[in-house]
């Protein structure tokens, strides 16, 4: 029964642990560095899946990315300059939350802004609507002695 117990708790601790695509070769030997090389390559995203960080990524290149993390953090860069290699390298797409500086800051307020020019020009529009004089139009006396004659025939 011990040992049943035993394996249960041991294949609940292997399934806890995070399903990353990292090998095991490209562990590094201090839990320290592994633990920042880690804790960098969530925050880089695959330039191939683009949905997954390098952590995640099955992807050839994700695992590029992975060992040159890895490479940068054994010669001694902290990890603010491991990812600004890296994305001096391939551009500011690799990072999963771009930053708020610069040109970015057209793209983080485009949604917003269009979202209230949105409502601006929907309130104007059904104002318009609104105060638009669509009752009965009344009919000169040609009008309605033509249409008199056209309803007798």
């Amino acid at each position: 029964m011990k040992r049943l117990i035993l394996a249960g708790l041991v294949a609940s601790a292997l399934c806890a642990t995070p399903a990353g695509a990292v090998n095991p070769d490209e562990v590094l030997d201090d839990p320290a560095m592994e633990a920042r090389a880690r804790d960098i390559s969530a925050d880089l995203r695959c330039v191939v899946c683009r949905g997954e960080n390098i952590d995640e990524s099955n992807a050839a290149i994700a695992r590029d990315l992975r060992l040159l993390v890895r490479e940068r953090l054994e010669e001694g860069d902290s990890n603010e300059q491991v990812v600004d290699f890296i994305v001096e390298r391939y551009g500011e797409y690799v990072l999963m939350k771009p930053n708020r500086a610069g040109a970015n800051v057209v793209l983080w307020a485009a949604g917003p802004i269009v979202f209230i020019l949105a409502i601006l020009a929907g309130g104007l529009y059904l104002r318009r609507r609104s105060q638009a004089n669509d009752g009965p139009k009344t009919l000169s006396d040609d009008e309605e002695a033509r249409l008199e004659e056209i309803l007798k025939d």
